[in-house]
């Protein structure tokens, strides 16, 4: 029963690692486990169905529009400062 538990913490940990967008780094200590061990978890059952394909698909979509995200304010940021330059150039 306890292995069985145990396996199913692995499980869950590798999906929330592949498809959460948080850090490998966040997960292993919000789960009280090593980056070691959570790596190999993350080893032994990436190329199993603990995620599915949608889930896969979802994270990488959620992935591409974080970096969207985050460019689209960098950009933004540098335009507000250009902004505030160019209004104190004013005579």
């Amino acid at each position: 029963m306890g292995q069985t538990r145990t396996d199913e913490f692995r499980k869950d940990a590798v999906r929330i690692a592949l498809t959460s967008g948080l850090t490998r780094k966040q997960i292993a200590s919000d789960l009280g486990v090593g980056m070691s061990t959570l790596d190999k978890w993350i080893t032994a059952h990436r190329n199993t169905d603990v995620v599915s394909v949608e889930d896969r698909e979802r994270a990488r979509e959620n992935e591409r529009l974080r970096r969207e995200n985050r460019i689209l304010k960098e950009e933004r940021d540098i335009l507000e400062k250009a902004k505030v330059f160019f209004a104190s150039q004013k005579p």
